[in-house]
């Protein structure tokens, strides 16, 4: 990681995330990707905010390959 970049902000919907353990096992999936991201779960919501230095790809693999649908929100500019 780049100590003088910010780590960028990744938001996600996904609608498939229906309780605790969906959002345990999406964190569990970004935090493999890469283990210095931060990852918050709002269930009601079916957001996944992530702050992580990577690319929004490997974030959204990572939780497609855990069986969720990730789409990703657009970044407001």
């Amino acid at each position: 990681m780049n100590p003088f970049r910010r780590p960028a902000m990744i938001e996600f919907t996904v609608q498939d995330m229906t309780c605790g353990h969906c959002a345990a096992t999406i964190q569990r999936a970004v935090l493999e990707a890469d283990v210095a991201a931060s990852c918050e779960v709002d269930v009601p919501a079916r957001r996944v905010r992530i702050s992580g230095d990577g690319p929004a790809e490997r974030f959204q693999g990572a939780i497609a390959r855990a069986g969720y649908t990730p789409v990703a929100v657009p970044r407001a500019a």
